[in-house]
């Protein structure tokens, strides 16, 4: 009846108990106890079953790249983006490639199948373009990687680089980047984000920008990007990420702002590892955590989903593509902690961010495609809070990687000898 069954699951919605019927690489049917046999069973065991993690900000040309040329000594953004100027010369497209497939499989080991990455396209050569074409080539049968032109250096800023960004499109990639803050004047940020939005609306393209990632409450190119995006009928397709001057502005402007984002129909897409880390560095005491107002954006009715941004690069030297990882730092630093936010962090890295990368077929409905993760944990809340290890990994119904259970041996007089970590229950629902 069905190719592959997934018996006994708890599902994010909190259904539980629940059997999943995979046919033809979708999911046919969720129900109780489902009659018939199929090829491939999983047993859930009543423990949590979720769509895939999605990762919407990425930056998979410079993964793994860390200490080349040389480590980043103040941490800060501007200094990542100096040793970025640094490596490219040097760079070539095999190393490239394998790098990025080095992280692909982490990834999906993670069950992290969707990634967008912003690919630098400021360099004449265009290698970095030419290496993500390739790799997004041979990670198809196993994730789906969006591939955007970022004019890193600044669309205006650096010589060549509206060129560059047109011949970076015409090569492939699917959206339109920027980096507004960036340039040298806020009125050459403003022309940046009109002629880069005007683009899109001729190509028929998204847009994902880096927008505001300062500590400068001045810096106010999302509200541009609210303005440009109704004025060229962009609703929908646009994202703005990091937004981190937003957590520096004062509370009466933030009303406006929200609102303009709100009715522009803008995703908000926020880093939270890299945003805590690279922000507040000139502050001395009380230290700024620089992450955008999440809770307030979701209050208004915004799409807010998180990306994990860098994994081992010029800017951030930890990471291990672990999305669930990315959403315990949010819950803590926005902070989160409650019932219902630890339920919409887990969503950030799922259902929020398939929306701000507008995923077809993503989900645990019938007819979406069967791509799935078995967490050990029984709920949404627990796999935050235990970062859950992922015992198994479907795409498209097929098994792509599979972990053992993760438990310890005690040696304690009177107490048991091998405990689950996911087994701890709190008080309430003990």
């Amino acid at each position: 009846m069905f190719d592959g069954l997934v018996r006994n699951a708890n599902l994010p919605d909190g259904r539980k108990g629940v059997d999943i019927g995979i046919r033809d690489g979708r999911i046919a049917a969720i129900e109780m106890a489902l009659p018939g046999e199929a090829a491939t069973v999983i047993e859930a065991r009543g423990q949590l079953v979720s769509p895939p993690f999605v990762d919407p900000h990425f930056h998979m040309d410079a993964t793994l790249s860390l200490g080349l040329p040389r480590m980043n000594r103040s941490g800060t953004l501007l200094e990542g983006i100096a040793l970025w100027g640094e490596l490219k010369p040097i760079l070539t497209v095999e190393a490239m490639v394998e790098r990025a497939l080095r992280y692909c499989d982490l990834a999906v080991s993670r069950g992290l199948l969707f990634i967008r990455s912003h690919v630098d396209v400021s360099d004449p050569t265009l290698r970095t373009a030419e290496a993500m074409i390739e790799v997004r080539r041979r990670v198809k049968p196993y994730i789906d990687l969006q591939l955007v032109a970022f004019p890193q250096d600044g669309y205006l800023r650096s010589p060549g680089a509206v060129d560059l960004l047109a011949r970076s499109l015409d090569m492939g990639l699917d959206i339109v980047g920027g980096i507004p803050h960036f340039e040298r004047t806020m009125a050459d940020g403003a022309a940046s984000v009109e002629a880069l939005c005007r683009i899109a609306a001729d190509r028929g393209l998204p847009v994902d920008m880096h927008c505001d990632e300062t500590d400068d409450p001045l810096s106010r190119h999302i509200e541009t990007l609210a303005a440009e995006t109704v004025r060229f009928g962009l609703q929908g397709r646009v994202a703005g990420s990091h937004l981190t001057s937003m957590h520096s502005m004062d509370n009466y402007y933030v009303s406006k702002l929200i609102a303009l984002i709100a009715e522009a129909g803008i995703d908000v897409i926020a880093n939270p590892l890299i945003n805590i880390t690279l922000q507040g560095r000139h502050d001395t005491y009380p230290k700024r955590r620089g992450m955008t107002r999440v809770p307030e954006l979701l209050a208004a009715g915004v799409n807010v989903a998180f990306g994990h941004d860098c994994v081992m690069d010029p800017w951030y030297a930890l990471g291990s593509g672990d999305m669930l990882e990315v959403a315990s730092m949010a819950a803590h630093v926005a902070p989160m902690t409650s019932r219902e936010g630890l339920r919409s962090v887990f969503d950030a890295v799922t259902v929020n961010a398939a929306k701000a990368m507008r995923l077809d077929g993503y989900g645990l409905h019938v007819g979406a495609e069967a791509d799935l993760v078995l967490l050990q944990a029984r709920d949404p809340i627990e796999a935050v809070r235990l970062k859950a290890n992922r015992l198994a990994v479907l795409k498209g119904g097929r098994l792509v990687a599979s972990a053992e259970p993760r438990l310890s041996t005690l040696r304690l007089d009177g107490r048991p000898e091998r405990i689950d970590e996911a087994a701890y229950a709190p008080a309430a629902e003990a």
